[in-house]
């Protein structure tokens, strides 16, 4: 079997990235949302700045790929501290640094 090559493009725009603190995943039987947010001290309302839906199948493997290069940053700047960030199942966070919010 032949392997095909698909040739992706990135456009500098696109390259540039959007900074998140902060992902919200939905689901339902046929696909899962996953809304990137900026968070800002001080501020009650944040601002969803990407939003990525899948596939169940394609969430899997992100899930996947997600944890393969967790491992491999561990292995080489060790442990990621979760200082404060919310564990599984936890409620959101509606403030961080600096004070109330």
């Amino acid at each position: 079997m032949e392997e095909q090559k698909l040739n992706i493009n990135l456009t500098p725009e696109m390259a540039e990235g959007v900074y998140s603190n902060l992902a919200i995943i939905s689901h339902s039987s046929s696909e899962f949302i996953i809304d990137f947010i900026r968070m800002m001290p001080g501020v009650k309302q944040a601002n969803v700045k990407s939003r990525v839906i899948l596939t169940p199948e394609h969430a899997k493997k992100l899930l996947f790929a997600l944890q393969d290069n967790l491992d491999k940053y561990e292995k080489q700047f060790g442990p990621i501290q979760l200082n404060g960030a919310p564990m599984p199942g936890s409620t959101i966070p509606m403030s961080f640094g600096g004070g109330e919010a």
